[in-house]
């Protein structure tokens, strides 16, 4: 297995990161493009998931296998591991969705940490019941079977104008979905470790009662 296809592992005090910490520290770290253009909303406000990328790639087909309609899907989803975030590309296709409860089922099974597609989700209410951070461009009911089909996987994919390589780290929460790059991610990790640990200290002092300028002055985040 390469390196590619492990899941990531968070540390004690991850929880505290968040797309907007993520952002700044891509900032900082010289990559000022990895947050995608458009936002892919979570069926359940509040929803964050983070993980390796896992990522399939769909385009327009008329027809399908009849005795195996949902082969290449069924394979893609079999491998996914623990920790990673499942990656769907559609050209923001709105023919059909592409996403549901069923599969939703497999991957949170397979300890997947969420899906973001820039095509639609169905099935929303189950897989908010599911407990399964799900993001997407919007939702329609209708089946994929003779209207899409998978093209590849564990490719490199683009959604909102960013990149997506397999094993990027992803995040998404209600703000949007950032991408970090394999071979950034210890450098921008290291910054967004850091900064969510100084956020913490800036908001006890604020709520303290200590002014914008005199917090800022010294810990330089806002």
């Amino acid at each position: 297995m390469s390196s590619a296809d492990l899941g990531f592992t968070p540390l004690p005090g991850d929880d505290r990161l968040s797309t907007a910490i993520l952002s700044d520290s891509c900032d900082a770290a010289g990559l000022r493009h990895q947050v995608l253009r458009h936002r892919l909303a979570p069926i359940v406000p509040g929803s964050r998931a983070i993980g390796r990328a896992r990522t399939v790639r769909f385009a327009p087909a008329l027809e399908d296998d009849p005795d195996d309609p949902y082969r290449d899907a069924i394979e893609f989803i079999d491998g996914i591991g623990p920790g990673q975030f499942v990656v769907v590309a559609t050209d923001r296709s709105n023919d059909s969705a592409f996403w549901g409860e069923l599969f939703s089922a497999a991957a949170l099974g397979s300890g997947a940490s969420g899906v973001v597609t820039d095509g639609n989700l169905r099935d929303t209410d189950r897989i908010a019941a599911l407990g399964f951070p799900a993001f997407s461009a919007s939702r329609r009911p209708i089946d994929y079977r003779a209207r899409m089909r998978v093209i590849a996987h564990d490719v490199a994919v683009v959604l909102g104008g960013v990149r997506i390589a397999p094993g990027d780290l992803l995040m998404a929460d209600d703000d949007g979905v950032v991408v970090v790059p394999r071979e950034h991610e210890a450098s921008v990790l290291a910054l967004a470790r850091e900064r969510a640990a100084r956020e913490s200290t800036v908001l006890a002092e604020l709520l303290a009662g200590e002014s914008l300028r005199a917090v800022w002055e010294r810990h330089r985040v806002l």
